[in-house]
């Protein structure tokens, strides 16, 4: 039997993405990834896999894990059974919701039902008022009924939501452990999002609760296939990517999944701005067009948060970064709707079958359109090591348009899929920039994915960006920045103080108890380091009904009569000013620092050659151009496409571009 090596565990960081899986490690310094086809049907299949080929000579690991299991649960509505406790009278408030409407003119708009159906949320004859006060307990005897009644019911997870309970947690936990005997995951809202506004708090709880079943058997499949290789016993610690940005560990991640339905699109965004900032870019838009969806942010000098986020059209009020998302990847289907206007996604081949050109897929995607225009090469996907089939996809596309009657040509329809999924794109664009006051053209556009880089020198262009920055390692930056995330504990609570001179003394004693409790969980869950605070406040006039968010200081008060005028035009000092919510977040620094890791471009098996390449309705000659030869050279003008083992570069005719001392490409677009 061989012998296992003792060696210092080896960090991975794995991205699970619709289509590929991403990872990305550290050897002696210097980065290096790999991508394999998911596993749509179980993710950790794929992570199996690409820990065995990572470290196929056993050994303890520790994988960094972002994960698509719960957005994907949410989308596909294929979470647990779940009971709904709540305050008697309250129990329909998941299925009324707010009065915003989605199509607001779709006479035939139906909303999906709720999480939880009728027969299984429960009422509980008890009070709490909005100061804290104890109105009425919950009787002994009624939760007795109520444990029998969820036991019969079959439920496989509680959420608990009682009203007001952000102010005073006592019924809540009588509630919590008359049902805690019954042995299925419990979601308590005083635990999961202590803040006011009764139906965003009950739907992140019920949300969290849905999950939590399939988050705790996913990741504990993980944890098993991860260690069992070789045939030995091997170690695997796994931490989760959080939508906040930052990582948690299992225990946690698997108890409040609510905190990670955005974590693999998280890391692409903290990746994209350390490596833009090695390129001394700190505006930026960030571009992540992968093969099922593709996610946009605006980072103006360090990435946003929210805790106004919904998924799957469900609130969802945790930290998480301000990303947003549509459905258009190099995985999306082409169609003709009933008038025959061409549509490109949101439906996605996945992985499975995947688009034409992998070789099993029927139907036309924008990967197949890119390979039809010459903007793929066949021969060089995945560094070589994969060949796509020009011909099957070619011969199936021409079959399909005469089922569909059309008289397109092979490279007009090509044409007109990428003009279709780019005026989907920009819309997403134009979101986090024009429609929130900002002007593109003061910002970088920072493409990856492993499609992103072959559409965003067209999308830079129609929306006036001045250049795009393709980073080192497009195609698996998520993973990168999953690799350099630090430790983020995010605690919140509502006080709802009205003021006009700030408590200094009282917000001081709340905030040493919310740093109490964040050390505590630091500790429980042995990490290592000194962790760093960050204060904020959510403050708002009295009578209105939204909050602006500004870190704490002396001087809040002042800076939110600022930052109202500065967002809303006008601001009234006289007004009594109501501080909402309170917030602290605990960080402790990722051993892994950007500045001190070595990248390089290149990998696999690619060298220089010339194609023609369809751009603005004609062929050109173009250079095809592996992206570890620009390193040193002066700058270039398209067309050219430029090829690496993650991804590829499209840069349209007359375009400069060339690799920056960081290891960046540069294409200058205006």
């Amino acid at each position: 039997m061989r012998q296992q090596q003792t060696r210092a565990p080896l960090r991975i960081a794995i991205d699970s993405g619709g289509t590929f899986t991403d990872c990305v490690w550290l050897e002696r310094g210097q980065l290096r990834i790999l991508k394999l086809f998911s596993t749509p049907a179980d993710p950790s299949q794929a992570i199996a896999a690409a820990v065995a080929k990572i470290s196929p000579g056993g050994g303890d690991v520790t994988i960094l894990h972002g994960t698509t299991v719960g957005t994907n649960t949410l989308l596909q509505r294929k979470g647990a059974r779940i009971a709904f406790v709540t305050t008697a009278g309250f129990e329909d408030s998941i299925e009324i919701g707010r009065q915003n409407r989605t199509s607001l003119y779709d006479l035939f708009f139906e909303r999906e039902p709720a999480l939880v159906p009728g027969e299984l949320r429960f009422g509980v004859h008890e009070r709490v008022s909005a100061q804290g006060d104890i109105l009425c307990r919950a009787d002994l005897d009624e939760l007795k009924t109520l444990k029998a009644q969820i036991a019969d019911a079959g439920a496989e997870a509680i959420a608990i939501s009682l009203l007001f309970s952000f102010a005073n947690p006592q019924n809540e936990r009588a509630v919590e452990q008359a049902l805690a005997d019954l042995q299925i995951p419990l979601s308590v809202s005083h635990q999961i999002l202590p803040e006011f506004r009764e139906y965003e708090r009950a739907s992140t709880v019920v949300v969290n609760a849905y999950l939590q079943p399939v988050m705790e058997a996913y990741l504990k499949k993980v944890e098993q296939r991860t260690a069992a290789r070789d045939g030995l016993h091997n170690r695997a610690r796994i931490f989760v990517m959080q939508s906040s940005g930052g990582i948690t560990a299992l225990a946690t991640a698997a108890r409040q999944p609510v905190r990670t339905v955005l974590s693999g699109p998280a890391g692409g965004v903290v990746g994209a701005a350390a490596v833009a900032a090695r390129s001394g870019f700190t505006r930026l838009i960030t571009f992540d067009m992968g093969g099922t969806s593709t996610d946009v942010a605006l980072v103006d000098g360090r990435p946003s948060t929210t805790n106004e986020a919904e998924v799957a059209g469900l609130p969802v009020r945790v930290p998480v970064l301000d990303i947003h998302t549509v459905g258009a990847g190099g995985g999306s289907l082409a169609r003709f709707d009933a008038g025959g206007a061409l549509r490109v996604g949101p439906e996605s081949a996945g992985s499975d079958p995947g688009p034409i050109c992998y070789g099993k897929g029927e139907l036309p995607t924008v990967t197949d359109a890119n390979l039809l225009l010459g903007r793929l090469p066949a021969d060089q996907f995945l560094g070589g090591e994969f060949r796509l089939d020009v011909a099957r996809t070619r011969s199936t596309v021409e079959r399909w348009l005469k089922q569909q009657d059309s008289r397109l040509s092979v490279e007009e329809f090509a044409a007109g899929v990428l003009r279709v999924v780019n005026a989907n794109m920009e819309k997403a664009l134009r979101v986090v920039s024009i429609e929130r006051g900002h002007d593109p053209r003061q910002f970088t556009l920072v493409a990856f994915g492993g499609a992103g880089a072959m559409h965003a020198c067209e999308l830079a262009r129609s929306l006036r960006i001045p250049r795009v920055l393709v980073p080192v390692y497009p195609g698996a930056l998520s993973a990168l920045g999953i690799l350099i995330s630090d430790v983020v504990k995010d605690h919140s609570r509502t006080v709802l103080l009205r003021v006009r001179d700030l408590p200094i003394s009282r917000l001081t004693a709340i905030y040493s108890e919310l740093q109490r409790e964040i050390a505590a969980e630091l500790k429980r869950e042995e990490w290592q380091g000194r962790a760093t605070w960050e204060r904020s406040a959510d403050l708002r006039y009295r009578g209105q009904g939204f909050e602006l968010n500004l870190p704490y200081g002396r001087d809040l008060l002042a800076r939110f009569h600022a930052e109202h005028k500065k967002r809303y035009g006008y601001n009234s000092p006289e007004r009594d000013v109501e501080i909402v919510t309170v917030r602290l977040r605990g960080r402790i620094r990722s051993p892994e620092n950007l500045t001190r890791i070595k990248l390089e471009a290149g990998g696999g098996n690619l060298q220089k050659n010339c194609a023609r390449v369809w751009f603005e309705g004609r062929e050109w000659d173009t250079a095809v151009v592996p992206r570890s030869t620009l390193i040193g050279l002066r700058r270039q003008r398209g067309p050219a496409i430029v090829t690496e083992y993650s991804a590829t570069t499209v840069v349209p005719p007359g375009l400069p571009f060339q690799a920056d001392k960081a290891g960046n490409l540069l294409v200058e677009v205006v």
